[in-house]
C-alpha cells in the first residue's frame, strides 16, 4: 500500500451502516491510513427510517465530516452511496482531496435510484416497501445471495443479510440535483470490482457510470458487489491505488 497516509471518508450502499466497513478499515488503519465510516440519517439500528430522504442522508454526511473538522479526504462511496456523494461533494468541496466511485451510482440530473436500475428492481423496491410497514426496503435473502454476495458460502451469506437494515424508500425515489457536483474539479477515480452481478448485462456499472465522470482513473479489483466482507485486502488495496488520482 502507499506510504503516504491518506483520509478515508467511506460511505455504505444501501441498507448499510457504518459497521459493513469494518474489515476493510482495519487493513487501511493497518497500512497508516484515517478512516471515518459514518452511519448515516435512517440507517443506524435505532433510527426511525420513516420519511428519511436522500437529501437527510447528504446533509448526515455533510454534518459528520464538518463535526469533526476533517481535511484534505478522499470521499468514497459505494452502490447507493454514488447518490449521497454526488450530492455531498458540492457542500465538501474545500474539504476534499479526490472522490472514488466503488461500483457505484453515478446520477444523472433528475434521476433517482430507481430509475436507475432494471425495471424489475424497481418494481420489487417498491412492492416491498408498500408491504413493510414503515415505507423501507429490504432485500429478499435469494437475491441477495445470487447477485450481490455470490463469491461467499452460505453461512456468511446469510450473516450479512441478517446484519442489513431497511432502506428508507425516499432515499431511492428522491431525484438527484447533479447541477453542482457537474462543476467540480475534484479528481475522480472508479473502482471496479470485476464479478460484481448486482446490476446485470446492459445496466452493468462501468458503460454506464464512468462516461459520468471526467476522465476518471479506473482500478480494477476482483470480487462481488459485496467485496468489503469477502474480499477487504484487495479492496483496501484498490482504495489506495485510486488514491493516485
Amino acid at each position: 500500500m502507499s506510504e503516504t497516509s491518506e483520509t478515508f471518508v467511506l460511505v455504505t450502499g444501501a441498507c448499510h451502516g457504518g459497521w459493513a466497513w469494518r474489515p476493510v478499515a482495519a487493513e487501511l488503519r493497518a497500512a497508516g491510513h484515517q478512516v471515518h465510516t459514518p452511519t448515516l440519517a435512517g440507517l443506524g439500528a435505532d433510527d426511525d427510517p420513516r420519511g428519511v430522504t436522500l437529501t437527510d442522508c447528504v446533509n448526515s454526511l455533510v454534518d459528520y465530516v464538518e463535526r469533526a473538522d476533517l481535511t484534505d479526504i478522499t470521499l468514497l462511496g459505494h452502490s447507493w452511496g454514488g447518490f449521497v456523494l454526488t450530492g455531498a461533494a458540492p457542500k465538501l468541496a474545500a474539504r476534499t482531496r479526490r472522490l472514488v466511485f466503488w461500483n457505484a451510482f453515478v446520477p444523472n440530473d433528475g434521476e433517482s435510484l430507481i430509475d436507475a436500475c432494471p425495471p424489475h428492481y424497481g418494481e420489487m423496491f417498491l412492492a416491498v416497501a408498500a408491504a413493510s410497514g414503515n415505507d423501507t426496503v429490504t432485500f429478499p435473502f435469494e437475491v441477495f445471495q445470487q447477485a450481490f454476495m455470490q463469491d461467499a458460502s452460505e453461512e456468511t451469506q446469510r450473516l450479512v443479510h441478517s446484519l442489513l437494515v431497511p432502506q428508507p424508500l425516499g432515499t431511492f425515489t428522491e431525484k438527484a440535483d447533479t447541477t453542482a457536483f457537474a462543476a467540480l474539479d475534484i479528481p475522480t477515480a472508479y473502482v471496479l470490482c470485476t464479478e460484481d452481478l448486482a446490476l446485470p448485462g446492459e445496466w452493468a456499472w462501468a458503460d454506464r457510470f464512468l462516461p459520468r465522470l471526467k476522465d476518471p482513473l479506473v482500478i480494477e479489483t476482483p470480487g462481488s458487489h459485496e467485496a468489503l466482507f469477502t474480499r477487504p485486502a484487495e479492496l483496501a488495496d484498490a482504495f489506495v491505488r485510486a488514491c493516485a488520482v
